[in-house]
This record gives structure tokens, C-alpha cells and sequence, in this order.
């Protein structure tokens, strides 16, 4: 009997050692993203209730009758896919820059050897210190005189000279990158270009795909910069957009909350869709080391 004892002692410090290393950590985890995840969707079910509904003490949870035409009348009351072709023309802009000069200036700083390199990267680090309210004012005088104010261009312009954090990551990524694969190319003949579209541009699609979904979120959540340059409101984006519809129908909260949903909703998309590309770049940063 002693000698089954044992066995069985060992069973249940094993199953108690697994539950703390597995099972806890995935409950807690799991606990901190649903608390995380509530408002969305209190904000969901809050867009299908009646306004007496939203307002009613004890609050109700679910909607006693879901109101889907909420999104209906949302729609009506805002020119809601103008103000998206516009937000996402903007995101499409925005990432192709981004894609185009943020790789050639990492290339420049990781693969190419020049004099002053490394103070120019430097610099180029530095400015993320920087907030953008600090230069909101200067950068507005440039854009009034130069003429581009309510256009679209002090939106985009900034895209097509890469971005300090963009840079970093890219430029971290290809260092990372065994030289000896330039090394060859060029032997073979290959010019600086060549070697960067055929060799190293490849290579760069995890943090290219998390760069395009950073950029995508960024420009889609962007309320300051369209709030500045755009007067006219047929380019107004979607977050002007809501702006607007706050202004005119902050009375009505169920088609607050809709247009709320239809807001957010892209982005939990795109969340979703990138966490598998976050990963990817991560964990490429280091693949290659």
C-alpha cells in the first residue's frame, strides 16, 4: 500500500504542477481579455437597444428587441461611405509611401557603408522624441503658404520620407540579413539596386506586412491631422465624419453607438488579420541571427 502511495503523490503534484503552468496562466489571460473586450461589446449590444433601453436603471445587458435598423438610419444620417472612400484613399496613399522610402533608407543605413551614417540614423531616432504638437504649428505654416491646405497632400507627403520608427525596424531586420548574400550578388555582377528588389526587398515581408497595418490603423484613427488641413467636408474622413454626426445628433445615442461600431469595426479587423504578421516580424528579427 505504502509503495502505491508514492505513484499516486506524484500523480497529483504533476496535475497540480501542469494546472499552474498551463491552465492558470491561459484563465488568467483569458479573464483579462474579456475584460478588455467588454466595452466592445457593451458598444455592440448598446447600438441594437432603444435609447430608453440605454438609459434604463438596472441596465439591461442584452436588447429586448435588437434594433437593426439603428445602422439603417445611421447611414442615412451621414454620408458614411464617402467619408470611408476618402479615409481609406488616405491609408492607401499612406502605406504605399511608407513601403517605398522607409526600406531604402533602412537599406542606406544597415547595407550600405557611407560617411556619417550612423550620426544621420541618429537623427532620425531623435525625432521620435519629438511630439507632433511640437512641430503642428511650423509644419501648418509651410503647408498655408505652399498652398496645400484642404487637400490631401500635408496628409500623404510625410509617408513618402519614411518614418523614424518604420526605419528602425526595418533597418534592425536587415542587419540581421547574412552580408554574404550581397557579397555574392555583387560578384556576380549584380548593381546596388538589383541586389536590393531581387535579394533584400524579399525578405522583408513580415515587417513590411506589420509596417502596412500599423500605418493602415494609424491613418484610419487619425483625428488631428484631417481635423487641421481639411475644411471642405467632402474630403473630411471618417473620424471628421464622426465628429460632424456627434455635433448634430449627440441626443441620439443608439445611432452614436452604431456609427461607433462601424468605426472600430475595421480595425479589429485588421487587428485580428495582423496578429499573425506581428508575430512573424518578431520573430524574423532574430531568424536570421
Amino acid at each position: 500500500m505504502e509503495g502505491l502511495r508514492v505513484p499516486i503523490k506524484k500523480e497529483i503534484a504533476t496535475a497540480g504542477n501542469r494546472f499552474k503552468k498551463l491552465i492558470l496562466p491561459h484563465l488568467v489571460l483569458s479573464a483579462i481579455g474579456l475584460l478588455f473586450l467588454f466595452p466592445f461589446i457593451w458598444l455592440i449590444l448598446s447600438s441594437l437597444k432603444t435609447p430608453q433601453e440605454i438609459f434604463q436603471i438596472p441596465p439591461t445587458f442584452w436588447p429586448q428587441e435588437p434594433r437593426w435598423d439603428n445602422y439603417i438610419r445611421t447611414f442615412e444620417a451621414m454620408p458614411f461611405f464617402r467619408y470611408t472612400l476618402n479615409t481609406i484613399f488616405l491609408c492607401t496613399v499612406n502605406i504605399v509611401g511608407q513601403l517605398i522610402a522607409s526600406p531604402l533608407t533602412a537599406y542606406s543605413l544597415s547595407r550600405i557603408e557611407w560617411k556619417g551614417r550612423r550620426f544621420v540614423f541618429g537623427i532620425i531616432i531623435a525625432t521620435m522624441i519629438l511630439p507632433p504638437q511640437v512641430t503642428m504649428i511650423p509644419v501648418y505654416i509651410i503647408f498655408a503658404q505652399l498652398g496645400w491646405v484642404n487637400t490631401y497632400i500635408p496628409l500623404t507627403i510625410g509617408a513618402f520620407f519614411g518614418s523614424a520608427f518604420n526605419i528602425f525596424l526595418l533597418r534592425q531586420f536587415m542587419m540581421g540579413i547574412p552580408k554574404e548574400l550581397s557579397e555574392a550578388a555583387r560578384i556576380d555582377g549584380a548593381s546596388e539596386i538589383r541586389i536590393y528588389l531581387q535579394i533584400i526587398y524579399p525578405l522583408l515581408k513580415p515587417p513590411l506586412a506589420a509596417i502596412a497595418i500599423f500605418t493602415f490603423v494609424g491613418v484610419w484613427n487619425d483625428f488631428m491631422g484631417p481635423l487641421i488641413y481639411l475644411n471642405d467636408d467632402r474630403l473630411w474622413t471618417i473620424t471628421l465624419g464622426l465628429q460632424g454626426f456627434l455635433s448634430q445628433h449627440g441626443a441620439q445615442w443608439e445611432l452614436l453607438m452604431a456609427a461607433g461600431v462601424i468605426f472600430t469595426l475595421p480595425s479589429v479587423i485588421i487587428y485580428f488579420i495582423g496578429q499573425k504578421k506581428f508575430i512573424e516580424a518578431g520573430a524574423s528579427l532574430t531568424s536570421f541571427k
